[in-house]
């Protein structure tokens, strides 16, 4: 398919325009980014990974009745979605103690949490993504009450599947992050999930030894990325065996035609 218009790239992102009205072009970069885009890197073939494991598991979370704004995935690297506002509020959901709640209440990280805890940080770089209280969304109109309980009410089943589907494939869901956005049908709108899902917001552990599986080996310096990404995604079984390689060497030799 022919890309049209740019209309934003991110950190791990660009968004084009769709080809049809209310849709978006969503392509994944390899660009790899931590601490508020301070430190910056690449990881080799992330991009077709997160494309492919977003798919998945929107697809799955379409099947236990979670709206969301994924239509389908158009190429190696690219997925139309529907397009929607964003609301600009991150959730993150967690269910172990581990990066910036461990530093922050002194908790060891890996420590189990007596329940699931939902954060809400305000989309906003240059100030770092605070941390914000549903006070705080309802008093700047970030969010209705209602809009709020709708994404919660979401994150909550959002994370008891995903946990489960994770354990089955020996990968501890220790966090991660959540986006929404307002669909819109004339004046009205309702809150879909959006964005994506993927091992660049999620912390995955393996379940037995606690090995990262995630972003945080780039974080942290600990080396095998592109490894763990394509581990995570072995073990979800979305590539037949030898199939990732393929994949990836195909992706490769089209980035050198500039393809």
């Amino acid at each position: 398919m022919s890309r049209r218009r740019q209309i934003y790239e991110g950190k791990a992102k660009i968004l084009y325009e769709g080809p049809e009205p209310g849709t978006i072009i969503q392509y994944f970069k390899d660009d790899a980014t931590a601490f508020n885009a301070e430190k910056k890197g690449t990881i080799n073939g992330k991009g077709v990974i997160n494309n492919r494991v977003s798919e998945h598991i929107f697809t799955l979370l379409g099947h236990i009745g979670i709206p969301s704004h994924f239509i389908r995935r158009l190429n190696m690297r690219e997925q139309l979605v529907k397009q929607v506002e964003i609301v600009p509020i991150e959730v993150i959901v967690r269910n172990v103690a581990a990066g910036s709640l461990s530093k922050r209440l002194g908790i060891e990280e890996g420590t189990p949490l007596p329940h699931t805890l939902l954060e809400y940080c305000y989309k906003d770089d240059a100030l770092g993504d605070p941390l914000v209280a549903e006070e705080h969304i309802a008093c700047f109109g970030w969010a209705t009450q209602e809009e709020m309980q709708d994404i919660s009410a979401m994150a909550i089943r959002i994370n008891d599947f995903m946990a489960g589907m994770f354990a089955g494939i020996g990968i501890k869901l220790v966090d991660f992050k959540l986006e929404f956005g307002r669909l819109f049908d004339g004046d009205f709108s309702r809150i879909i999930l959006a964005d994506e899902i993927s091992p660049d917001g999620c912390r995955l552990w393996d379940i037995n030894t606690n090995e990262k599986l995630d972003k945080d080996r780039f974080r942290r310096d600990l080396g095998g990325e592109a490894e763990a990404y394509q581990e995570v995604a072995r073990r979800m079984g979305l590539f037949p065996e030898g199939g990732l390689s393929e994949v990836l060497d195909l992706d490769s030799e089209r980035k050198k035609r500039g393809k």
